[in-house]
């Protein structure tokens, strides 16, 4: 079971309003104010801030503002909500409409609806920015890459608009189509994209065969949702009979998803050890470590990218500080909070950044990334969805030559047997690689 409510992406009930009688004692005479109260006070009691900007005493404030005021439908009230978590300078903790919040529910169970991205609002220069598109979807098939920038939605102008709005417009009715402005790097182009309902299978696997022979686990996640920690542990088991020598796990373009899935997955490549901690804003610390049940214990390259985000970065943090394996790619996202989902009185719903986590030697990447061991940009010319994960794809090729290093090195130890005469063995592991130490 879930038990810490402040580190899992979960919807939750809230419990206990502290209404009429909590800083300020404002009546709430309809069910409007009960709702802008509700979110009132998950963010005072739960919000963490990352800028440093967030003033409780302006926060009170605001809270005898926005209820002094009378609401007189529900567009009213969320209105105000939006307004006034835009002071929060947070770009995660983001309110929805009741519609909207069960598909978020929905999202997370392994179905999405629309066209595979998720954005959020750069509070410094006010754009609608993507994390990354999710693989299979209408948005990467038409080529949708991490950070581009999001201008229009069927010529309307996202200049000013905040998340909420631009969900709305984005999303509809299966079959329909819809025409996204995109920024990127220097110029705009349109991209016109078919909205469907589409159940992401997260994990997908198959077994490689490099040059010299030595048998290769490829391991993809796509998203960290409700399943993809048994399909993940069902890729790894299937494959380790297959006598796999070592994996390559693909994060590339992964957005995240539940923490709790980043936990459980880390452990099946990592034993024992920190996997991540996680920090609330009274500074209580909860740290996850390996289990002692790891499904295997060889070789690991991860691959990662620009879209590699949140939970992608929690795995990819892990195995890097751990030394369990080797990151291979570009430079990751840059997402270090985790956000709870939280049920309204009306049901609604409010993700509201609860904590930040850290990585096992305690590096803080929000905004800042993961440097991957081994830099590698992506080919130059797009590749076809097969042909990702195969020696047509550059980053697989890099992540490839990298494990067959791991795999060398690994056998190379193994040779040498202290117990018995092994100069031989120790010439030639010094020979191949001047860098190998056996401290």
């Amino acid at each position: 079971m879930l038990k810490k409510k402040f580190i899992i992406l979960l919807a939750t009930t809230f419990s206990g309003l502290f209404l009429n009688n909590f800083a300020g004692a404002t009546v709430l005479n309809n069910s409007y104010k009960e709702v802008i109260d509700h979110v009132w006070q998950i963010v005072y009691r739960d919000f963490l801030d990352s800028s440093g900007k967030f003033q409780k005493s302006n926060w009170i404030n605001l809270r005898k503002e926005v209820l002094s005021k009378t609401y007189s439908d529900s567009n009213e009230a969320y209105d105000a909500i939006r307004v006034m978590l835009s002071n929060l300078d947070d770009s995660y903790t983001r309110f929805l409409e009741p519609k909207e919040f069960n598909q978020m529910r929905i999202d997370t169970s392994g179905e999405l609806t629309g066209v595979g991205i998720q954005i959020i609002k750069d509070k410094e220069s006010d754009d609608l920015i993507i994390i990354s598109p999710i693989e299979g979807t209408p948005a990467f098939d038409a080529g949708i890459k991490a950070r581009d920038k999001i201008l229009s939605i069927d010529d309307i102008s996202t200049e000013g608009m905040n998340i909420e709005e631009a969900v709305k417009l984005i999303r509809g009715q299966r079959g329909t189509k819809v025409k996204l402005e995109i920024f990127r790097g220097s110029k705009s182009f349109f991209k016109i994209l078919s909205r469907e309902r589409i159940e992401i299978k997260s994990v997908s696997s198959k077994l490689n065969q490099s040059k010299n022979g030595l048998l290769i686990g490829y391991v993809r996640i796509k998203q960290f949702n409700a399943n993809a920690s048994k399909e993940t542990k069902d890729a790894i088991k299937d494959l380790e009979t297959r006598k796999v020598a070592g994996y390559v796990l693909d994060l590339r373009s992964n957005p995240g998803g539940l923490l709790e899935s980043s936990i459980d997955i880390s452990r099946h490549f990592i034993n024992k050890g920190v996997i991540v901690s996680t920090v609330s804003k009274d500074g209580l610390k909860e740290t996850k470590r390996g289990n002692g049940q790891a499904l295997t214990k060889k070789p690991l390259v991860v691959l990662v990218n620009e879209g590699s985000a949140s939970a992608s970065e929690i795995v990819s943090g892990a195995i890097k500080d751990n030394k369990r394996g080797k990151l291979v790619g570009k430079k990751t996202f840059g997402k270090g909070l985790v956000q709870s989902m939280r049920t309204l009185v009306d049901g609604s719903g409010l993700t509201v950044t609860v904590a930040k986590y850290l990585t096992p030697n305690g590096t803080d990447i929000n905004k800042s990334g993961i440097i991957p061991d081994i830099e590698v940009k992506m080919n130059i010319n797009p590749i076809l969805q097969r042909e990702i994960g195969t020696r047509k794809d550059k980053q697989y090729r890099a992540g490839e030559k990298e494990l067959i290093n791991l795999i060398n090195r690994k056998n190379q130890i193994s040779e040498f047997k202290p117990n018995i005469p092994n100069l031989n063995a120790f010439l030639k592991i010094n020979k191949q690689d001047k860098v190998f130490s056996l401290n």
